[in-house]
């Protein structure tokens, strides 16, 4: 039976100091994801809190990203207008990939068999090239593969392997 009282987030590592993420939190929300605050100033803000950013990355508006010392983005990357990278473990994203419009990578869950519903977090990696399309979903755990597509609106729960799009109605190889 579950017991959310018993709850205690064992195991999970904020990485930096209650006032550092609290400086995050006051900076995302009062100028990173506001419309009026320059794109090109965005990847600058990233790498001011840790994140690791290659060069032109083009970060559009409403984006969130929940730690930004977890996140690795590589060269000539976008994130469209909306995004969440809610990246409780690492996010890695390599060269050329783009995170469509309101898509979320979700590195966080919990242990459904634990009856205090611990985190069961894992890392998420986007290879080169890859696509998360608008409003799709990359689950914990889940490396979309190098050239590879999670479709518009699709939920990616396991690895999608290089080359290939996931569709709603599964995989299928990207032609080439």
């Amino acid at each position: 039976m579950r017991s959310l009282a018993s709850f205690t987030g064992t195991g999970y590592d904020r990485g930096r100091s209650f006032i550092h993420q609290i400086a995050w939190y006051v900076v995302m929300n009062v100028f990173f994801v506001r419309w009026w605050f320059p794109a090109r100033f965005r990847p600058a803000l990233l790498r001011a809190f840790g994140a690791s950013v290659g060069s032109g990355v083009l970060v559009r508006s409403r984006v969130r990203v929940h730690w930004p010392w977890k996140l690795t983005i590589g060269n000539d990357c976008w994130i469209g207008e909306g995004a969440w990278l809610l990246n409780l473990e690492p996010i890695v994203l390599g060269h050329d990939v783009c995170v469509s419009q309101e898509a979320l990578l979700c590195t966080g869950s919990h242990d459904h068999r634990d009856p205090a519903f611990e985190f069961d977090n894992a890392p998420i990696s986007v290879a080169d090239g890859g696509w998360v399309a608008t409003r799709a979903v990359v689950l914990r755990g889940v490396r979309v593969g190098r050239e590879s597509i999670v479709a518009a609106g699709v939920t990616a729960h396991r690895d999608v392997p290089d080359g290939h799009v996931l569709l709603p109605s599964g995989l299928r190889a990207l032609d080439g």
